[in-house]
């Protein structure tokens, strides 16, 4: 899947949420504005019982929130960029400056699996980390992540 599909360049922003909390509500915010039939507070709550399973932040300053929902027919993603990493409980303890979200469909488990893997792959790429944490704004964003 291409991931220009899933993540509209409205759902990418560079910001300072400045605390776990701020930036899983900036995420549930954003996907709200671009799809109406969702409340930020059903994408918060998704994304915030997945967190208490677990820390999604997979080290390196990169976490990978997700969440499943009944009410959406395909998967939806945010990227943002902190302008200051903040803390996450990522898995090697350090703070979190790079976050892809996705928003499944609650019945659509494989999907999101490949989904997640094939992002955190391309997450792994240093030449692309390099490219992300340089960008100035939302639009250079936009464009490294979905190259």
């Amino acid at each position: 899947m291409e991931l220009s599909t899933i993540l509209q360049p409205e759902c990418t922003s560079c910001a300072t949420p400045g605390s776990k909390k701020k930036v899983l509500e900036l995420i549930s915010d954003l996907a709200a504005a671009q799809y109406p039939s969702l409340s930020s507070q059903e994408i918060f709550e998704s994304l915030v019982a997945r967190e208490k399973m677990g820390s999604t932040g997979i080290g390196s300053g990169i976490a990978i929130p997700h969440g499943r929902l009944t009410s959406i027919v395909h998967p939806i993603a945010v990227f943002i960029k902190c302008e200051e990493a903040i803390s996450f409980d990522a898995i090697d303890k350090q703070p979190v400056d790079l976050l892809f979200a996705l928003l499944v469909p609650a019945d659509q488990c494989q999907q999101h699996l490949s989904t997640l893997s094939s992002m955190a792959e391309k997450l792994s790429d240093k030449h692309i980390l390099k490219q992300l944490r340089k960008a100035s704004n939302s639009t250079e964003l936009y464009q490294v992540i979905t190259a």
